[in-house]
Order: structure tokens, then sequence, then C-alpha cells
């Protein structure tokens, strides 16, 4: 069966003058033009092809859309019209957003985030920015620390709302974020807890990552590459320390504050030190 709006493989049925029809088959013969094809193509070779409705009938292109039917991408419009929006998805034809399928009304050379989904009874493949209907917001498929692929769809005062694993949705905490953020960023995130009410807090830093002895020791390390001081205290900035030790800020203070009391280093505002003694 051929699945409209995602790859297929299709045989070759016959050289036309401005290309190849291949075989749809419960859809019938669909036209691939030479445009699509470098090297050479001969009657019942078998083609990897993306397929997807036009006015003049179904069409197949060897390009890859920069999303597939039932999954959310970062959009940018190229175009809108009295009836919609239109999208640069990667292919030569647009993608479509009704008037009814935006969440706020879209505007030109602007990005957006949507979902991807075939009409109803009908073969056209369209878009909306109207995630929630998409998305099911109380999960309890995964488990606490598992690695899932998020996708940032929305800045809130909490922090950014994440699309885990192109189906739930859930939430990363501004005080647990360490690193540059912006909705449309795909990131590799953890699950952190699934609260009663089935909504799941995520962490972009993996789950006992950097353990406090290894922690210390990669620190002891810096400290004596650097002469036996760096300037990164408690009171540093998270993104620094983040950026130098890959951790947060929490941890990183845990990790000093053992090795101050073992009288391995000082800690002063402008930094840490070996001890003399050390």
């Amino acid at each position: 069966m051929i699945s409209i709006g995602s790859i297929n493989v299709l045989r070759v049925l016959k050289t036309t003058r401005d290309g190849w029809l291949l075989d749809g088959k419960e859809l019938g013969k669909i036209r691939l033009t030479n445009d699509q094809i470098t090297g050479d193509v001969v009657v019942g070779d078998d083609l990897e092809v993306f397929i997807y409705a036009s006015s003049e009938g179904f069409v197949a292109t060897t390009k890859k859309p920069k999303a597939f039917v039932n999954e959310f991408a970062y959009l940018k419009v190229v175009a809108t019209s009295e009836i919609g929006a239109f999208l640069n998805w990667g292919l030569d034809k647009d993608l479509f957003v009704p008037f009814n399928e935006q969440a706020v009304n879209m505007e030109k050379d602007h990005y957006y985030v949507v979902r991807i989904y075939q009409e109803k009874y009908k073969e056209r493949i369209s878009a909306s920015s109207k995630l929630n209907k998409f998305l099911d917001l109380n999960c309890d498929s995964f488990l606490e620390k598992e690695e899932v692929e998020l996708l940032v769809y929305e800045k809130t005062e909490l922090g950014y709302k994440v699309i885990i694993n192109n189906e739930c949705t859930g939430i990363v905490y501004k005080d647990e974020i360490f690193s540059s953020i912006s909705i449309g960023d795909k990131k590799k995130g953890y699950i952190k807890k699934i609260r009663e009410d089935g909504k799941i807090d995520v962490s972009l830093e993996k789950p006992g990552y950097e353990k406090p002895d290894a922690l210390a020791e990669k620190i002891m390390n810096l400290l004596d590459e650097k002469g036996g001081f760096i300037s990164i205290s408690d009171k540093s900035d998270p993104e620094l320390i983040y950026k130098i030790f890959g951790v947060s800020k929490k941890k990183y203070k845990a990790a000093i504050g053992s090795l101050f009391k073992n009288r391995l280093i000082t800690i002063s505002d402008a930094g840490i030190a070996l001890t003399k003694d050390k």
C-alpha cells in the first residue's frame, strides 16, 4: 500500500518525454520528472520517492521534505494569501496552512512550529500551528531518566515547552537551562519527573551525569593545568560553569564544597585555588 506523505519504493514502468511513470499501485501511475534524477534510470528500476498530491494528481519526488506527515517541524512562511499561509518544507510545492489551522495569524518570513497532517477524506497534505490538538498532554508511556528527542515550541514564565518524541508535551524549567535555547531548537533530553497529573518535567542534562567524584577530579585536573587557580567560584554564572564543566551550578557547588571540606582547595569570590600543601 502506498503511503502519501512519506517515502515509498516504486518501480519504473515507462519512460516519457519529460521523465518516467512509476507504479503507484492503488494510486495508479505516478509521474517523476527528469529534473528529479541524476544518473541513468531504466524500466524495472526501484526508486525511493516521496509521494504527495497536487492539482494535477499524485506526484513523486526524490527530494525529502524537512518533515513528514504526522511530524512536527519549525518552518518558514514564504507567502500568505486570502486562504492561508504557505511554508517552505523543502519541496517544490510549498506546504499549505489554512487560516482556521493558524494559532496566530502567520506572517511572511516568520518561522512557526507546525504539525504536518493529511486532511481527512482528502489526499492533500497540510499543516497546523494549533499544536495542542495533536499532542498528548498527559503521557504515561515514558520512564524517568529515559533519553528522548525534543523540539522546543513555546516560551513561558516557567521555562520552555517542548514536544517529546513527536507525541507528548513537557517543560524544561528556566533555572535548569545552562546553554542557549530557542523556539525551533531540536535537542536531546531526559525525562526528569512524571507528575501525578501526567505532566512531564524534562531535563537537558543527563541524570547522574558527572558524579561528584568524577566532577571533583575534573576540577582538580583543570586546577593543575591552570597553575593552581581558576576564576570560577560558587558565585559564577551558571552558563559559564556549564560551558566549562557540563554540569549545573548546583552540582559544581557540591563538588567544590566537597573539595573544600577535604582541604584540597580554597574558595573565594574570585575563584578557587589549590591549597598550598596540595
